[in-house]
């Protein structure tokens, strides 16, 4: 059985609370244990659409098709009022997350403010940012969070760095093909990186493959990947694709493939290289995201940990 490693993105309020029980249930019934990441601060997804302003982001909303896809309660929260604390009105989801066996940890404290200011943000105001949604989530789960994953792929070397003050487990910041230790400023290695190893839904749907192909893609693509990690959100396949998402299910269990949480690819497939993490673009996506630097990769021994 081939194991290919789940994560699940929660960036808002209604991802919490209405598309996180659905994929519950989902999970519940094919005998599934992933990896949720949970935005517990303000909501404020909707002060994305100023980006409308954007060529290529006005172009990646109009081929997703995102209002029927996330609905306006999702696109126009936190601009016409402030946006609601996550983690203060939908704490029982998460809470029935980790009662069901599945693996907590943070995406951000507030999402829309990382995925915008990342590359302006002094070290101070990011760890703040870190601490703020490390304690919430902490309060929640009643116990230390013990692993993160950066909004949009948004972290780079600063990133990085940052946050080894929290002693994650294992991060999951930025994109690549396999797990490996990011190298700090002073050469040593940080905490293991697990990176997202395919596309998501909206970095492909109405470019590389229709709505129909979508799932027939991203089998092909992690065919073709050593280390499997595919990402889906809350707001996405837990709401309006549910159904679809089911069909991918059963097209893994047909070719005998066994979705697990991130620590367990892990210890399936150990990191064994030191490299960088640079900035770099990603096809899909507006701007730039953290990337696993294979040129600067070398091979590293975990025992020297």
């Amino acid at each position: 059985m081939r194991k290919i490693g789940l994560r699940i993105d929660v960036d808002t309020l209604k991802g919490t609370q209405v598309g996180v029980p659905k994929l519950l249930e989902i999970l519940d019934k094919h005998g599934i244990t992933a990896s949720f990441f949970f935005s517990v601060g303000p909501d404020n997804m909707g002060r994305h659409l100023w980006r409308l302003i954007k060529p290529k982001f006005l172009i990646k909303m109009l081929r997703s098709n995102a209002a029927s896809l996330y609905g306006l309660d999702i696109l126009l929260a936190g601009t016409c009022w402030p946006g609601k604390v996550i983690g203060k009105h939908a704490a029982t989801p998460i809470r029935e997350s980790q009662k069901q066996g599945h693996e907590i940890g943070l995406h951000a404290w507030d999402h829309h403010g990382w995925q915008l200011n990342t590359q302006r943000w002094s070290d101070a105001k990011m760890l703040d940012h870190l601490q703020q949604g490390y304690d919430r989530l902490g309060d929640i789960l009643g116990e230390a969070v013990r692993c993160s994953a950066a909004p949009g792929w948004r972290a780079d070397a600063r990133v990085v760095e940052l946050k080894e003050r929290f002693h994650f487990a294992y991060n999951s910041d930025c994109r690549g093909s396999t797990a490996f230790y990011p190298r700090l400023q002073n050469g040593q290695a940080g905490t293991v990186q697990i990176p997202v190893t395919v596309p998501t839904f909206d970095e492909v749907v109405g470019t590389a493959c229709d709505m129909d192909g979508f799932n027939q893609y991203i089998c092909d693509a992690l065919e073709k990947q050593p280390f499997p990690v595919y990402t889906i959100h809350a707001e996405v396949e837990g709401i309006v694709m549910t159904e679809q998402f089911e069909q991918l299910l059963a097209m893994f269990k047909a070719r005998q493939w066994q979705p697990v949480t991130l620590t367990d690819l892990l210890a399936e497939q150990p990191a064994n290289i030191l490299t960088d993490v640079k900035r770099d673009s990603l096809f899909g996506r507006e701007g730039w995201v953290g990337w696993q630097d294979s040129k600067s990769e070398e091979v590293y021994a975990p025992s020297s940990l």
